[in-house]
């Protein structure tokens, strides 16, 4: 159906974003810029799903916006908008929901997790948006025609219930939507945050991609080591949690040598750490300029979003009409 590759990936606003948002998502999307048609957006309406203060989302919509300019991604080669601003969204999800079944949903592991937190004395907490995300995830892919969907790994099973959802839609009213593949970086595919847990903001484990430097270097050099002493040689030192953190930001020949003399023993902790520190500031350095620097112009950031929820219509919406008159709702 289509020539050249389709590229689509969206990030909710639900905080400071951090290093496995950075090495999951992000980065990935900014460096697809080129090869293909690219189209990334402020996931605004998923984030209602757990985020209820309204003053917060419109902050983290327009961080999100910031960041992502600040770390690469060019409006002049990729569509960058805000979910909100293409309502289209919505009402696919509703025509997707027809054809997808209960046990589909029931079964994805966000929804079940979720559940099991909460226990059983706090289910009302569990919304209707939270159990529909990955429908309203699908509506967002296939309104584009996107055909490739770079993931984070947590990610995966949502792109597998798209690609059932699609098929099923396909089935029953005609070959109208493209069935997408995810692309997921396995080297980078799950960051490990500051308890050795995937990186997460529900978990409060997280290095913020431009956290505030002394707050940052105060969680850094808190990351718990084993009791191992210094002398001692580390032969498992890739499993090192700071080892494994200085592969993403330092340049590879530098954390190879850290592992080395890790391994071989006589390296303390805490200079690792401090080294650690030392190449994630450097590595958000220019980031961080270019941040401060559009920070200063709202109105551009702003600007930047209308133009792309123009150009995401301009697809997103004839997409739509096909899809209903499929449906025989035209």
């Amino acid at each position: 159906m289509l020539g050249r590759m389709r590229i689509l990936t969206g990030i909710q606003p639900s905080g400071a974003l951090h290093l496995g948002n950075y090495f999951g998502a992000m980065l990935p999307a900014i460096q697809l810029q080129d090869q293909g048609d690219a189209f990334y957006f402020i996931a605004n309406y998923h984030s209602m799903t757990s985020l209820t203060d309204a003053g917060l989302r419109r902050r983290y919509s327009f961080d999100v916006a910031l960041d992502f300019l600040a770390c690469g991604l060019d409006p002049k080669r990729c569509v960058f908008w805000k979910q909100s601003d293409t309502p289209e969204h919505t009402e696919l999800a509703w025509l997707l929901s027809t054809v997808t079944p209960m046990g589909l949903l029931e079964r994805c592991h966000s929804y079940k997790d979720k559940v099991a937190r909460l226990g059983a004395g706090d289910a009302g907490a569990v919304n209707h948006g939270l159990f529909a995300y990955p429908v309203l995830m699908a509506a967002d892919i296939l309104l584009y025609g996107a055909n490739v969907v770079p993931v984070g790994k947590d990610q995966k099973q949502h792109l597998e219930v798209t690609r059932d959802i699609a098929i099923k839609f396909n089935q029953m009213y005609g070959e109208v939507f493209v069935v997408p593949e995810p692309r997921i970086r396995e080297d980078v595919a799950v960051v490990p945050g500051l308890d050795g847990q995937k990186m997460s903001k529900s978990y409060g484990n997280t290095i913020e991609i431009f956290g505030e430097e002394k707050a940052t270097r105060k969680k850094i050099m808190g990351i718990v080591m084993d009791s191992r002493g210094l002398a001692e040689p580390k032969p498992d030192a890739e499993k090192n949690l700071a080892i494994q953190l200085l592969r993403l930001v330092a340049p590879a020949d530098v954390a190879r040598d850290w592992e080395d003399r890790l391994r071989a023993g006589g390296l303390g902790y805490g200079d690792l750490k401090k080294a650690l520190f030392e190449h994630y500031w450097t590595c958000f350095g220019p980031a961080r300029a270019r941040r401060a620097e559009l920070a200063t112009h709202p109105d551009y950031v702003h600007l930047v979003l209308r133009e792309g929820a123009e150009r995401a219509r301009a697809i997103g919406r004839p997409m739509l009409d096909r899809a209903k008159a499929a449906c025989g709702l035209d």
